[in-house]
């Protein structure tokens, strides 16, 4: 059976040339409301996938960007690829597959009533129903597909959710490291998950430290790189991968240290009052990448990806809803004793003192 595919000009979107290209995983997601998931009468509607995510973030911060993916010919794939459209995302080279379904997962939040089954209040938890998915067959042959978007692009970001989801989506993410560069910048997310290499667990280490030794932007958790290698101090782990220009450790929520070629920067995160922790990774890459390819400095670079963790932190769905640019460009660029006493708050990040 033949293929056929979605293009966002059919929503009547005039796409400029992509300077970012994202590839990998989108989900339909399903929100219950507060308390056992078993009691929930209805489910809002959200899009996500991490990769998504991030194209999603960085058009809200003017980067023109293309996400290549697969979907399923259903209502959950249409729903996606209309909303990354509307977002301004080019979706023209996302595969529709006949013969599989779109990824979903289901996002759980708790009440905090006591009740069995229930989650604290503020806590969530994902369900996710993504075996046999379109996007598990992600295939070299999806970015032959795309060959003029990623060859006309700046920057291609992937994560270690894409390879993970099938021997097929492993040899897809190979390729793109393998492509020539022609100047063209690869950056990686860890974003390691554990249950997606369950049968794969022998080899996971090996393919993801390949992974990071042929990017040039790399982002670690961590914990999860702890997991992965066993390392989670930042200078270690730079010690271990000294191969990419740009090393990002996400340490908890405390902190993040980026190098940059032989420089060491680390800055802390803002303080706030966070709402929900999902989506926050991927907006903390997609500020850093906005202001990589936007020419900012080292600091810049990762206060803009505190500034958009910051929105998603403090805000609902896995997509981080943005302040205007002028407003982050402002904070981004205050001094290191105004950065230390800022707090943020939806849509604003104001100093600690000043009365909201």
């Amino acid at each position: 059976m033949s293929e056929t595919r979605k293009h966002s000009k059919e929503i009547g979107v005039i796409q400029p040339t992509a300077q970012a290209v994202t590839v990998g995983e989108g989900l339909a997601v399903l929100i219950a409301r507060p308390g056992p998931l078993e009691d929930s009468p209805v489910f809002e509607r959200g899009a996500a996938g991490a990769e998504a995510n991030v194209a999603g973030v960085l058009t809200q911060l003017g980067v023109p960007t293309a996400w290549v993916s697969r979907v399923g010919d259903d209502g959950f794939g249409r729903y996606l690829v209309r909303q990354l459209a509307e977002r301004g995302v080019d979706t023209s080279a996302v595969t529709v597959d006949p013969a599989r379904p779109t990824a979903v997962y289901v996002k759980e939040r708790g009440s905090g009533s006591g009740r069995p089954h229930d989650l604290a209040a503020g806590a969530s938890r994902m369900l996710y129903y993504r075996t046999g998915s379109a996007a598990s067959a992600l295939s070299p042959a999806d970015l032959e597909a795309a060959h003029a978007l990623i060859s006309g692009a700046r920057l291609v970001h992937f994560t270690g959710i894409t390879t993970a989801l099938s021997p097929s989506a492993t040899a897809l993410t190979e390729a793109l490291l393998a492509h020539p560069r022609d100047g063209r910048l690869i950056s990686f997310d860890l974003n390691y998950r554990p249950a997606l290499w369950d049968r794969r667990t022998a080899v996971a280490a090996e393919i993801l430290a390949d992974h990071i030794r042929g990017s040039d932007v790399v982002f670690l958790g961590a914990d999860e790189a702890l997991a992965v290698f066993g390392l989670e101090d930042a200078d270690q782990l730079r010690a271990a991968f000294p191969e990419p220009r740009h090393l990002i450790v996400k340490n908890d929520k405390h902190s993040v240290t980026g190098f940059l070629g032989a420089e060491r920067l680390e800055v802390p995160a803002l303080t706030l009052e966070v709402t929900e922790r999902i989506g926050a990774g991927d907006a903390f890459a997609g500020g850093y990448l906005a202001a990589l390819l936007q020419n900012r400095p080292h600091e810049q670079l990762l206060r803009f990806g505190h500034l958009c963790a910051a929105a998603a932190l403090t805000g609902t769905g896995d997509v981080a809803e943005l302040p205007p640019l002028a407003l982050l460009e402002s904070l981004a660029a205050v001094t290191a004793a105004e950065w230390a006493g800022m707090h943020y708050r939806t849509f604003a990040a104001v100093p600690e003192n000043v009365p909201s």
